[in-house]
């Protein structure tokens, strides 16, 4: 039973549902502010009603899910201070730096455009309120880059210096620390991926309409452009995650070995990438795989013949830098989820090309398993998002920042396990709940679809926008 109270067990599992629940809402929250102001842009510039149902229609999406992020995103920020203390002390003036930012410049932008935005609608002229869409979007991408570059600190810190007599570690530049390698290769492979996310929803709901023939003069163009964009959006992704993968390489060699489970150190041939893999946890066993040579080279070094480290000569190179310890993540998750993230990327594209070709010249599928693929293209987009970020999370293990402090020296030293647990069951019960709410109110947006075309004001000509349209 002590086990299961162990208060660091128990704050890395709190922290990890609390960080994986506010995630499904970040990338969604990004791609469709963007997607939003493409839309109002196409309705400003053509004054095609369809246009306008759009932005009407994914706004309320929009909004719902970005209220629930910064729900959850305010919890997760506080359990900086509750459950991990010791590292907030040591690390708090250089991972601090990055926050502050997106709190007060990022978040303030995204906010307060975001209100001018949901109001302006009959108060400003249109292209000022176009503006405010364009602004909170460029808002919500700036704050997703301050947060990569806080967690780009903990994957590769630089840009600080350690102050022996506070015993802490001080931020040296702040212009380094934004410009960390790290965040620089991370954060459009994130963005990319977030504009996936969007383009899976809106593949979705569009698919489920038509299927149905409902709202096809709103759904069809819709249906387009989620297919378009999945596409541009996927082959930037993968583009960008092959830079991600080189400067992983140098930072944190150990994650990349352990992607591949590789335990003995391979070059050429012999590092192969596995596509799938059956064997024991330990690596000395395997008892069926398929393989392909010289690959897991080239990811790692753009060369077919370069060398890759191995798990167990990585470790012993840590025991020696850093002391006697476990210096190797959970094999398991680091594979699968490396694999999952990877193949379902090449998979959304694959399927969005499909839909252009079957719906080319206005085609419509008549085998309804194809409709039923489109469907899924939302949570599968929204599944690999998030195996991406587990992946690049544990595979950090384990290390709070890597090379400088170790997850079990980070956590709070005066919370108690049952404190932790109590916590725990509480935002599990309670995020459980939001989760019910924001799907529902999700749902029942998506199922009703895109509202009537706006009526022109009697005397004065001009679209009336309700209030109560969000």
């Amino acid at each position: 039973m002590n086990e299961w109270l162990d208060p660091l067990l128990l704050s890395r599992w709190q922290f990890g549902l609390t960080t994986v629940y506010h995630f499904l809402f970040v990338p969604l929250t990004i791609g469709l502010a963007l997607t939003v102001a493409i839309f109002q842009t196409a309705w400003v510039r053509t004054d095609k009603i369809k246009y306008l149902q759009l932005t009407h229609f994914f706004g309320k999406i929009f909004l719902i899910n970005f209220a629930m992020g910064v729900v959850t995103g305010i919890v997760q920020e506080f359990q900086f201070g509750m459950n991990w203390s010791d590292y907030s002390r040591f690390v708090g003036d250089v991972f601090g730096a990055p926050l502050a930012f997106e709190g007060i410049v990022a978040f303030f932008l995204e906010a307060t455009f975001i209100g001018l935005w949901i109001f302006g609608w009959d108060k400003l002229p249109k292209k000022i309120h176009l503006a405010t869409i364009w602004l909170t979007a460029i808002g919500s991408i700036a704050s997703a880059y301050f947060i990569l570059a806080a967690n780009a600190f903990m994957q590769n810190p630089i840009a600080y210096t350690i102050n022996e007599e506070k015993g802490r570690a001080e931020l040296t530049s702040i212009w380094e620390l934004l410009t960390n390698p790290i965040a620089l290769a991370a954060f459009p492979h994130t963005i990319f991926a977030c504009f996936m996310v969007s383009a899976g929803l809106i593949i979705s709901v569009a698919a489920w309409h038509l299927y149905r023939n409902q709202h096809l003069d709103t759904m069809r163009p819709a249906l387009k452009f989620g297919l378009w964009m999945m596409v541009i959006a996927g082959v930037l992704t993968t583009l960008a995650g092959d830079q991600l993968g080189l400067a992983m390489v140098e930072a944190q060699p150990m994650k990349m070995a352990a992607a591949e489970a590789l335990y003995v150190t391979a070059a050429g041939a012999e590092a192969s990438f596995s596509i799938f893999t059956l064997g024991t946890p330990d690596g000395v066993n395997e008892l069926f795989s398929v393989r392909i040579p010289y690959l897991l080279s080239f990811l790692s070094t753009h060369t077919f013949d370069g060398t890759v480290e191995g798990i167990d000569n990585l470790q012993a190179q840590y025991v020696g830098a850093f002391g006697p310890g476990d210096y190797t993540p959970t094999i398991w998750i680091t594979y699968w989820s490396f694999r999952w993230m990877i193949g379902l990327g090449p998979a959304h594209i694959l399927v969005a090309v499909a839909g252009l070709f079957f719906t080319r010249k206005n085609a419509r599928p008549t085998r309804p398993w194809m409709w039923k693929v489109a469907i899924w293209s939302f949570p599968m987009s929204l599944l690999a998002m998030s195996v991406g970020w587990v992946f690049t999370e544990m595979g950090r293990q384990p290390w709070l920042v890597f090379g400088l402090l170790r997850t079990q020296d980070g956590v709070s030293p005066g919370v108690s396990g049952v404190e932790i647990l109590i916590s725990l069951i509480a935002f599990t019960l309670i995020y459980g709940i939001l989760a019910v709410v924001e799907f529902k109110l999700i749902l029942k947006a998506v199922q009703k679809g895109p509202d009537d075309a706006p009526v022109p004001d009697a005397e004065t000509g001009e679209l009336q926008h309700a209030a109560t349209v969000y």
